[in-house]
């Protein structure tokens, strides 16, 4: 059942104050919603070099109630199917497999291990937190940047490439689940985790992770620039369970509604996009529209 109000989110919290994450997380909010979902029940995360060890600490001290391994940046994928396997080996049942990882462990340097654990069908969930960068090294570029941001390795001209379609590569290893989130509609995330962990299989959750210090915007807009996203079709929110696609939350309502918000009001509130050009706008807003329209004809159709 779809959880109808904040009020009805568990209490227990499972990261505790003393987290090494920046100000205005989107990437700590986004975890902390996830965790709530994913207890009570017996939880092992994996995480690759990222924002997520950062948050987690310094061994032996982690303000994080989790049991949660370590792995290189390019391994989160075979991690979690090495994780899965020692289980089974062992038969301890019970136990939901999280791989946590940012989009420059997800859509670059993770995808090979991500590709070989949804190709065997491993049982584990994996959540691609995207904040659009390497932002633990520095907010280098990643292919998950949208075109017309400025970072540290594109620092004359941006970015010039349209983000990757990672959800459409994961799509094409025709897994159970696939859904998109944001922390910035935190019901929405915290109800498509737990459908994810009754299923079976691979599930892959993609959730926009926005994030001041590398996009550059005050940390109180934090919430404001999620919403942003969704409202002007750059980030859909939406669910596919076997083959069945259906628009979820806001971009539902967006659905009824017929109305966005323009993209120059997303980019204008970002000092990320302070070098970005009218042309590159009215590319980066055929680029929303081409993509709302082709999730929209897929939620009337259903498939």
């Amino acid at each position: 059942m779809a959880t109808k109000a904040a009020k009805e989110l568990p209490r227990e919290e499972h990261i505790l104050p003393g987290s090494r994450s920046c100000a205005a997380c989107g990437l700590m909010l986004t975890y902390r919603h996830a965790l709530k979902a994913l207890y009570p029940g017996k939880v092992i995360v994996t995480v690759p070099a990222s924002c997520m060890t950062v948050l987690h600490g310094v061994y032996p001290i982690t303000p994080v109630k989790v049991v949660c391994i370590n792995n290189t940046f390019a391994a989160t994928g075979a991690s979690a199917s090495g994780i899965v396997a020692g289980l089974k080996a062992t038969g301890k049942k019970g136990y939901t497999v999280v791989a946590f990882a940012g989009d420059g462990g997800t859509y670059d340097i993770g995808i090979q291990a991500l590709s070989g654990a949804l190709e065997r069908g491993t049982d584990f969930i994996y959540i691609c937190y995207d904040n659009e960068g390497y932002m633990n090294t520095g907010t280098q570029r990643s292919s998950a940047s949208p075109a017309g941001a400025i970072t540290t390795t594109t620092p004359i001209l941006s970015k010039l490439q349209q983000k990757k379609d990672m959800i459409a590569i994961v799509e094409a290893h025709r897994i159970p689940y696939i859904a998109t989130a944001s922390p910035s509609f935190p019901l929405d995330l915290y109800d498509k985790v737990r459908t994810a962990k009754e299923i079976r299989g691979p599930r892959y959750i993609e959730a926009h992770a926005p994030c001041p210090p590398g996009w550059g915007f005050p940390n109180k807009d934090l919430i404001k620039m999620g919403k942003l996203a969704v409202e002007t079709g750059l980030h859909v929110l939406f669910e596919i369970r076997e083959g069945k696609f259906g628009l979820t939350s806001w971009s539902l309502k967006l659905a009824s509604k017929g109305r966005k918000k323009t993209v120059a009001d997303y980019v204008k509130g970002q000092t990320r996009f302070r070098k970005i050009t009218a042309e590159q706008i009215d590319r980066l807003q055929s680029f929303a529209d081409e993509q709302w329209n082709y999730f929209l004809e897929r939620h009337e159709k259903g498939c």
